[in-house]
Parts: structure tokens; C-alpha cells; sequence
């Protein structure tokens, strides 16, 4: 048991995850809506953080927090936690990746459709009053090939999900998987030039981060087929928005579907106007069961880890 410690909860998670905490003796602050000078202020005297992506445990916040044992992620990523500050105090720093893997390969898989049918312009259009169904001629996933780039969990559960499609599957990873799981899920390890130029679909599945900035910008959108579609369910960052635009305006891809986006809200207009691109405002992970996983996962390392430190 992990009794007596504190726990500060700063974005809101599933219920259930903060019962596994309060079951195990820990003394929970559930504060869903706190505001970053909040943090900052109140953070002094808890043993643990547990954030999603909307609170940021930066350098100032961990220089409050004397006590500060673990920080939790509950979901993918941690760009919104100061990892290198938190390793100069000792602290330790988890996430709960695997909770939203089926999730957003999900959405990833919807997605392409959408943006091969022309969904989004034909409901938008439809809502408006206007029936645009000739102009509408999509195309099919079924026999076409899939580039994936990144090909971690979600990747491959992706892969996973194409399987009834009868599509081929092309996967780029830096860190290459193993040839029994490429044969299991029956997709090709190809170079990232192979997998732009062969692809009549690409999803990516990349890390954020300053080092991955503009990863996929206009030479590589160029090597693209004129007939392919682009799906980002990532990070927004490693598309590079300005050149996506110009390659779906000027005809080098067919059309695109994003998720996520270089500033969240999006402001990039002119990207927004266009007709041939799907929209969806990062909800990759919004599912009941992805949220309910992301939450007793994360609660159960900090379990966990506390238990060890007392």
C-alpha cells in the first residue's frame, strides 16, 4: 500500500483511476480545471502529478514541488512534461501509451476513408443545403497500399486493421521491428523515399518534438503520388502545414485528413478553407474506452511506484 501520500490530479481523468488511487491510501486532490498558475502555486507538498495533455509540468513547477516523487501522464507523449528537469531532481516520469492504441488507429483507418469518399465536403456542403454528388467520385481502400510511417503500437495496430481491406502494407520505422512481427501482420520494411513514392495512402504515427519539426514538408510531400491521400493522427508538428496546403491546392496530392495540428486550436486559415482535407479536432484518444484505460493505467504506475518508495 502507497498510504499517506498525496496526489494532485490536474486534467480530468476516469473515475476509475482516481479509485485505484484512493483504494490504495493515497490522499487524492481531483482538480480537473486548475489554471498553470495553480499548479505553480499548489504543487508544494504532493508526492505525485498526474496530468493529460492539457496541464504543463515545465522546469517551474518542479522546482516547487519538494516533495515530487512521480509524474503521470495519462495518455501518449509527453511533450507538455519538463522529462530532463524531472530527471535532475530524481523524479520519476511515466505515461500510458498502449490506453490509446486501438483508439486512434481507429480513427486513423476511419479517417482515410473519409478523405478518399470526400466525406467532409459532402456533409458540410449537404448541411448547407447543397447536393453535390456528381462531383463527389472517391476512391476505394480496398487493394491499394498503405504506407505507414512509424511503426510502433499504433502503427501496427493499424496494420492490424487494414487486414480485411486486402491492401499491401509498406512500413518505415528508424528503429526497424522485427521480421517476425513484419511477417505477422504481412507488411514490407521499406526505405521512407519507397514508402512516398509507392504509397496511395500514408498514415503517420511519428514522436513530437523540436527534432522532428517540418519531418514530412514539401520534398517529401513531392515524392507523393498525385492520385495519394496523407493522414495525420500523430503530432502536428511533423507535417508541415504550409506545405501541405500547397501541395493539396496545387494538385501533387489527391486530398488529406488531419487530426492534429501545428497550433491547437488551428490558425493556419488558408488550411482550413480547403475542400480536399478531412478535419477532426485531435480526438485520436477521445473514446470511453481509451480514457477509462489511459486513467487506471497511469493511476496504477503511481501506485505502484509510490508503494516502492515507501
Amino acid at each position: 500500500m502507497a498510504n499517506g501520500y498525496k496526489v494532485l490530479v490536474c486534467d480530468h481523468i476516469d473515475e476509475r483511476g482516481v479509485k485505484i488511487l484512493r483504494d490504495a491510501g493515497l490522499e487524492v486532490d481531483y482538480r480537473p480545471k486548475i489554471t498553470p498558475e495553480e499548479v505553480v502555486s499548489a504543487v508544494e507538498g504532493f508526492d505525485a502529478v498526474i496530468v493529460r495533455s492539457r496541464t504543463k509540468v515545465k522546469a517551474d513547477v518542479i522546482q516547487r514541488a519538494a516533495k515530487l516523487k512521480v509524474i503521470g501522464r495519462a495518455g501518449v507523449g509527453l511533450d507538455n512534461i519538463d522529462v530532463d528537469a524531472a530527471k535532475q531532481r530524481g523524479i520519476a516520469v511515466y505515461n500510458s501509451p498502449e490506453s490509446l492504441t486501438n483508439a486512434v488507429a481507429e480513427l486513423a483507418l476511419g479517417l482515410m476513408i473519409a478523405a478518399a469518399r470526400g466525406v467532409g465536403t459532402g456533409y458540410c456542403n449537404l448541411k448547407n443545403g447543397v447536393w453535390v454528388k456528381e462531383s463527389l467520385m472517391g476512391t476505394e481502400l480496398s487493394g491499394k497500399t498503405v504506407g505507414i510511417v512509424g511503426f510502433g503500437r499504433i502503427g501496427r495496430r493499424l496494420a492490424e486493421l487494414l487486414k480485411p481491406f486486402n491492401v499491401k502494407v509498406l512500413a518505415y520505422d528508424i528503429l526497424p521491428p522485427d521480421e517476425t512481427v513484419l511477417d505477422a501482420l504481412s507488411a514490407k520494411l521499406v526505405g521512407l523515399d519507397e514508402l512516398l513514392v509507392a504509397s496511395d495512402f500514408i498514415s503517420l504515427h511519428l514522436p513530437g518534438g523540436p527534432s522532428m519539426r517540418g519531418f514530412i514538408g514539401a520534398d517529401r510531400l513531392s515524392k507523393m503520388k498525385k492520385t495519394s491521400f496523407i493522414v495525420n493522427t500523430s503530432r502536428g508538428e511533423v507535417l508541415d502545414e504550409n506545405a501541405l496546403v500547397n501541395a493539396l491546392k496545387s494538385g501533387s496530392i489527391r486530398g488529406a485528413a488531419l487530426d492534429v495540428f501545428a497550433m491547437e486550436p488551428p490558425t493556419n486559415k488558408e488550411l482550413l478553407s480547403l475542400d480536399n482535407i478531412v478535419f477532426t479536432p485531435h480526438i485520436g484518444g477521445q473514446t470511453l474506452e481509451a480514457q477509462a484505460s489511459a486513467a487506471t493505467i497511469i493511476a496504477q504506475k503511481i501506485v505502484d511506484h509510490l508503494s516502492k518508495s515507501a
